[in-house]
């Protein structure tokens, strides 16, 4: 019987933390500044989540995130939600996120959880979301406004996110390891 309750304890531990995570990325997606891909802070709550969950609860908690604003709930930046927001231009990028937690993942579940394996991780997540995204938004923009360039595309939607990404990555391997020890997974 104390085994069981133990067990209930810490899934109800692990659906706390992910709840908070869901919540976190809604709040940073929230925190925005308007441009053709929105500023937000989505990718340091994706990278941290993952990063404080580990790899399957990280991505299971990404998925439930996204398919909340699927449903409509307003987490997306500009506190839109609703499959619009999954199919338009910029969608591509929010289904990257995804795709982000799978590569980190994956990571994980070949080289372990070291510090250099979650920054790498992260990285390459990070280019996984931005070559995804940016696929989806040429096809999306240039079936609804025209043809669109590969480097337009680029210049619109990566170039000027490469340096406060990666800063956001290094904020969140710097409260993965402050952050870690204090939960209980």
């Amino acid at each position: 019987m104390e085994h069981i309750q133990a067990k209930n304890k810490q899934h109800t531990l692990e659906l706390t933390y992910m709840a908070a995570c869901i919540a976190l990325m809604a709040v940073c997606s929230w925190i925005s500044i308007p441009t053709t891909v929105p500023f937000t802070l989505q990718t340091f709550a994706v990278f941290l989540t993952v990063g404080l969950l580990g790899g399957r609860r990280g991505t299971l908690t990404v998925l439930a995130y996204l398919l909340l604003g699927a449903l409509g709930i307003p987490i997306f930046s500009h506190f839109t939600g609703g499959l619009g927001s999954l199919l338009g231009a910029t969608g591509g990028y929010l289904a990257g996120f995804l795709l982000s937690a799978l590569v980190m993942w994956g990571m994980e579940k070949l080289l372990g959880s070291a510090s250099w394996v979650l920054a790498l991780s992260m990285v390459l997540g990070l280019v996984v979301c931005y070559t995804f995204g940016t696929l989806w938004f040429i096809q999306v923009y240039s079936r609804t406004n025209g043809p669109i360039g590969l480097f337009a595309a680029l210049a619109g939607c990566v170039f000027p996110f490469v340096l406060p990404d990666l800063a956001k990555i290094l904020l969140a391997l710097t409260l993965c390891r402050r952050l870690k020890g204090c939960l209980r997974l």
